[in-house]
Parts: C-alpha cells; sequence; structure tokens
C-alpha cells in the first residue's frame, strides 16, 4: 500500500524551492522540524551518498530533546528504520556502504545506510567542527545560535566534496529554522532577507511548475501506452538541468505569519487579535516581527550576558549512545545544579496558570543562577507543579527547599481547595520527602522599589547577579523581555494587564507576566533574605 506523507503549502513551498540556502523564521508548531529539517536532512542523505553533514543545535541537551526526536520519528514514520536504514551514536552495520572520507567516531553520528552521515554539533561543546569536511548544513533554533562561533567553527567546514557533488544543488546547502528572534544577538540570520533574489525565486517557481506539467504530460502518455517522443523527454530533462543549476545559486527566506493564512483565518480574526492583545504580543505572534529586550521595559537592564548553557555531557551521551531520546530529562543533565545544596524557589499563583522559579545563589561569584522555572495551566495545579518540580529534581541529594513567598500565597485558595497557597505548598513537598524553610516576605514590594532593586541586580551593582539557564527557562526569559511598564498612580509599575486576557494560540499565558513575578520574589529572597545554602555557609542579616 502506497505511504502518503503529507505536507501544507508552507512545507511543500519549501521542499519544492529547494534553494541551496534557506532561511525559516516561524512560530511554534508549524511543523519545522518534522516537514521541513527532516526532509531536508534526508535528502541530501540519499543524493549524496556516502558525504557528511552537519546538524548545528545550541545545546547537546536540545539536541537530544528536541532536534534529533523530531527528525528521527519523521523518518520512522516515513517508513525508514533504526538498524536497517540509519543508526544513532554506535558504529554502523557491516552492510552499510562506507562513507568517502570516514569519521573519526561515532558518538555523535547519524549513520545512514548509503554512507553519508550527520554529525550532530552542539555550540555548547567547544571546538565540535574543527577539522570535519561538510556538505551541508542545518541550523536548528538559529535565534539561540552564537554566529560568531559559527562563522569561526561551522562555515569553515562546509567546503563539501566538490569532486563528487559539486554538479548537485544540495552540495553546500544549508537550511536554516527558527522561531521570531528575541534579541539582536539572536537575529544574525535575519539579513538574509536582503540575500534573497525574488525574480530568481519566481523563475524557480516557474520551472517548477514547466517540469510538472511536462512530467505529467509523459507520465499520461505512458498509462495510455503511448511512447513520449524524445523532444519531450529531452525538454524534461534540460528542465532538470536548469532547475538544479537555478536552485544552486538561490537563497529563500520565508517569516510565517498568521497573515499569510488570511485566506482561511478571515480579516475579523486579524482584527480581534490586534484589538485583544497587547501591541507587542501582535507585533512578534500575529506580524512575526523581530522583538528584542525592551529598553524601556521592566527589566530593562537585562543583558544577552544574562543567558547561560550549562550541560552535563557525560549524562547526556550516556543517553545518547543508549539511544534514549526520551523528553523526560532530570536534574543530571544540568552542570549548573549543585546537588549538595538547597534549592531556593519563588512562587506566583494565579487561577489559570501557577509558576514556580528556581535557583541557587552563588555567592562566592556574587551570581544568582536561575536553573529552571515550571509552570501548569488550567486543571493542573499547585500539587501538581510541586510534582513536576520534584520529579525533575528526585535525584537531588539535598532535599532542602528555601521558599520565598509574600502575603498573595496566604488566605487565597483559588488555585486549590480549602488551604492557602503557602500550606499547600509547603505540604506537597513535605509529602514528596523534601523539607521546607518558609521566609516571609512581608507585602508585595512596591513596583518602583522592585524595579530599582532588581534592574541594579542586572547592572551587577548588588550582591547578586540574576543569570538564566537559557534551555531551562525558555518561556521565563521571553516573558521578562518583553514586560512592559505603565504608567501608575504611584508612578511607573509592570504593566500585568495582559494577565487578564483569555488565552490564544498568539497569547499564551506562560509569556505572560506571572512568571516573571515569580522571579521577582526568588530575587528580592535571595538578594533580600539570605539563607544557608546547606553546603557549610551560612548568611544572616545579609552579611555576607
Amino acid at each position: 500500500m502506497e505511504n502518503r506523507i503529507y505536507f501544507n503549502d508552507v512545507q511543500r513551498r519549501v521542499q519544492l524551492i529547494a534553494a541551496r540556502t534557506s532561511v525559516i523564521v516561524a512560530g511554534r508548531r508549524t511543523g519545522k522540524t518534522d516537514s521541513i529539517a527532516s526532509p531536508f536532512s534526508l535528502r541530501n542523505m540519499q543524493r549524496m551518498p556516502g558525504s557528511g553533514g552537519g546538524i548545528v543545535v545550541p545545546t547537546f541537551k536540545h539536541g537530544l530533546t528536541n532536534t534529533i526526536p523530531g527528525m528521527l520519528a519523521a523518518w520512522e514514520r516515513w517508513g525508514y528504520r533504526e538498524g536497517i536504514h540509519y543508526v544513532v551514536g554506535r558504529k554502523p552495520p557491516k552492510f552499510f556502504k562506507d562513507p568517502i572520507i570516514k569519521p573519526r567516531e561515532n558518538e555523535h553520528l547519524i549513520h545512514y545506510c548509503n554512507g553519508s552521515f550527520a554529525y550532530i554539533l552542539s555550540q555548547d561543546r567547544a571546538y565540535s567542527a574543527n577539522s570535519l569536511t561538510l556538505s551541508w548544513l542545518l541550523i536548528d533554533e538559529a535565534r539561540f545560535i552564537d554566529y560568531e562561533k559559527l562563522k569561526g567553527e561551522t562555515f569553515p567546514a562546509l567546503g563539501g566534496i566538490k569532486a563528487d557533488f559539486g554538479h548537485k544543488s544540495c552540495w553546500n546547502s544549508m537550511m536554516v529554522l527558527s522561531d521570531m528572534p528575541q534579541t539582536q544577538k539572536g537575529s544574525w540570520f535575519l539579513r538574509y532577507r536582503e540575500q534573497m533574489d525574488p525574480e530568481l525565486i519566481g523563475v524557480i517557481e516557474g520551472a517548477i511548475y514547466e517540469y510538472w506539467k511536462i512530467r505529467s504530460r509523459i507520465i499520461g502518455m505512458r498509462k495510455k501506452g503511448v511512447e513520449p517522443p524524445a523532444y519531450l523527454k529531452g525538454y524534461l530533462r534540460r528542465l532538470d538541468r536548469d532547475l538544479n543549476r537555478l536552485r544552486s545559486q538561490a537563497t529563500y527566506y520565508k517569516e510565517y505569519s498568521s497573515i499569510e493564512n488570511i485566506a482561511l483565518l478571515g480579516e475579523d480574526y486579524i482584527r480581534k487579535m490586534k484589538r485583544d492583545l497587547t501591541p507587542k504580543t501582535f507585533q512578534t505572534s500575529i506580524l512575526c516581527r523581530r522583538l528584542g529586550i525592551a529598553k524601556d521595559g521592566f527589566y530593562s537592564s537585562m543583558r544577552e550576558k544574562h543567558k547561560y548553557d550549562a550541560s552535563d555531557y557525560d549524562y547526556l551521551e550516556e543517553r545518547f549512545y543508549q539511544n534514549d531520546f526520551s523528553a523526560d530529562m532530570d536534574s543530571r543533565s544540568d552542570a549548573d545544579v549543585d546537588p549538595n545544596a538547597a534549592i531556593c524557589i519563588g512562587m506566583d499563583f494565579n487561577a489559570n496558570i501557577n509558576w514556580i522559579v528556581a535557583g541557587q545563589p552563588d555567592r562566592e561569584n556574587r551570581r544568582l543562577n536561575v536553573i529552571k522555572s515550571f509552570y501548569v495551566k488550567y486543571e493542573r495545579k499547585i500539587t501538581e507543579l510541586v510534582a513536576d518540580f520534584c520529579d525533575y529534581y528526585i535525584f537531588h541529594r539535598n532535599k532542602r527547599i528555601i521558599f520565598y513567598y509574600d502575603a498573595t500565597a496566604l488566605g487565597s485558595n483559588y488555585a486549590v481547595n480549602d488551604l492557602d497557597f503557602h500550606k499547600v505548598v509547603v505540604s506537597s513537598f513535605e509529602k514528596r520527602g523534601w523539607s521546607v524553610d518558609s521566609i516571609y516576605l512581608g507585602a508585595p514590594m512596591k513596583h518602583h522599589e522592585k524595579y530599582l532593586l532588581i534592574n541594579e541586580g542586572f547592572a551587577g551593582r548588588n550582591r547578586l547577579e540574576p543569570f538564566f539557564n537559557r534551555q531551562n527557562n525558555d518561556d521565563l526569559i521571553l516573558a521578562i523581555q518583553t514586560a512592559e511598564v505603565e504608567r501608575g498612580r504611584n508612578g511607573f509599575r509592570k504593566n500585568k494587564s495582559g494577565e487578564k486576557l483569555k488565552e490564544t494560540e498568539e497569547n499564551r499565558l506562560e509569556l505572560r507576566t506571572d512568571g516573571t513575578d515569580a522571579f521577582d520574589n526568588l530575587y528580592i529572597g535571595c538578594e533580600r533574605f539570605p539563607r544557608s545554602s546547606g553546603t557549610g555557609f551560612f548568611f544572616s542579616g545579609g552579611i555576607y
């Protein structure tokens, strides 16, 4: 039975144009990995037997949990089987053909049965692309990619084997995939828009249509038992050669916003989104426009340097060798966690979304490492949120929580049944074998005081400067970067009006200010109310 595969218009267009360089900027759940990255990598491996390619990811952890599982799941769905058509992270079977240039190791490779292979190149590992010879590149989550590293370490490896594949348009091809970037540093790939020649893309589209029309005519003649004339078959071959030449010179850049689907969504939908969403959310989620850290936002002193990567390579590589691509990671994959120290948390409580933001102060280096954030939505409440935390830190040796909370956690129960938030949090942790030191912060700090305190922290002028584990706080970082300021009765304040809007796909709860309030409590607590970390150091009264 024929295995039919569905691709939507966006995915088909990218595959048919097949430009040597393709840059696709699109929102979540648009099938970037499943239906753009997967066919791109498979095409290159099949059409360049024995070649080597590179799959560039920001961190090895991201590749192991996002890019590679999504890509291999698509291959499996299309009928390609592990151990028969490809192997991951191990020496290929004897019946696999040999590559043209044999790789030095197999641990970070995907081998294909015709001798092709793909390196998994993670930027959190130094010099992972050094001395390689690559015929193609797939760059996933490009907004998190360090362009200087890419330019210095990876692009020089994209030389391929010209003698064997230089005549193919897929030789030296590159696919760049990303959400819309949120920072200037993460916007490096937007410049490809200026490199695209729209007229050339139009010529390719016309040639594709002509090729399809002639090919369909030839197939129709053969079905009727009529041999197509030689000139028609020659014309088809010439079209194929012309398409190959045009594609090898082309750069295709496309941003996919909701406006692309206006025929399906209707103008009323766009008007409703413009009315209901905050201006910045509408710009990014609907119009797919770049948005950086708000210079006049609530966290205006936050910079790109306040994000870091921290993966435990030994643990991740062990999982990779075992072909364990499950998404259920735990804290053993994080190199920034001290398992012998307590974990500090701040929380925020809301009827529809509840947050934990976890951190560990490194007072010797004057840092607050925000190691991970968690949230639950709708029917999942505080007990489930605490359970998610405990499951992730199940191997953490010091089962002690330092819980910083303010008056909003007392006397309220709209997210639980009969107890206030503080009591539910404490009892939920204790049931899972954790002890809790509850540190009361008093009434919520006034907005202008909080603004000054936290931005002084980002500027390095407090005792602790906050830094965020990039991969473990993706939504929290975005919420912090886009938090706005509004004028209030007593001066400026954090704009929290978006918290009351109904959730839509374009305006998700986790990107609003609820998570930033949990971070605020964590930072205020660690900065103003320091406690023993459980590793022999004790700080009281704010004196170090």
